[in-house]
């Protein structure tokens, strides 16, 4: 299989969003004679975290993703800022979807979740021992759209909970393959 990349002969931006932009694009691939059109989604950076209070725990958060029509269990995680390193906005996201700010930070390494259709990169990091603020944080802001509810469990329970169907979400089942080293 070549590693020539395939030549873009069109491209049009369908929808343009705060998150993410609905691209339709029209494709060559090398040595073939007909083109096809590709609908691509180009989503901004982002980043999971694995807030750890212990070795053996994890705080996720149950939040309603319309998407879906429903309420989830899963890992916080959120888009970066343009401009924004990772890291911080791993620490930024910590603080606001959990309340907590976070002291150590690991990088665990990068997925690209939908790589069918999406060019979404997350950054997934462990946050150990993440603290209650003190005088002098800066005060947590959630985004508008955002009711979150945040709980403390095993990561035998995570486990199990994704076995059994009640966590449903991918990067919370990615981010325990990666705290697995």
């Amino acid at each position: 299989m070549p590693d020539t990349p395939p030549r873009v002969l069109e491209a049009r931006t369908t929808y343009k969003g705060r998150i993410f932009d609905a691209v339709v694009e029209r494709i060559q691939m090398p040595g073939r004679e007909r083109s096809f059109e590709a609908e691509l989604v180009r989503h901004a950076r982002s980043v999971g975290i694995a807030a750890m209070p212990t070795d053996d725990s994890l705080i996720l958060v149950r939040q309603y993703r319309h998407a879906v029509n429903g309420w989830m269990w899963e890992l916080p995680a959120g888009s970066v800022d343009p401009g924004e390193d990772v890291e911080r906005a791993a620490r930024r996201e910590c603080h606001e979807e959990l309340g907590l700010i976070a002291e150590t930070v690991e990088r665990l390494g990068e997925l690209v979740p939908l790589p069918g259709y999406c060019s979404e990169r997350m950054t997934f990091f462990r946050i150990s021992e993440p603290r209650e603020p003190r005088r002098g944080d800066p005060e947590a802001h959630q985004d508008e759209d955002e009711d979150i509810e945040a709980a403390t469990f095993t990561l035998a329970d995570v486990r199990r909970m994704l076995r059994s169907g009640e966590i449903q979400d991918m990067k919370t089942a990615a981010v325990l393959m990666l705290l697995e080293e």
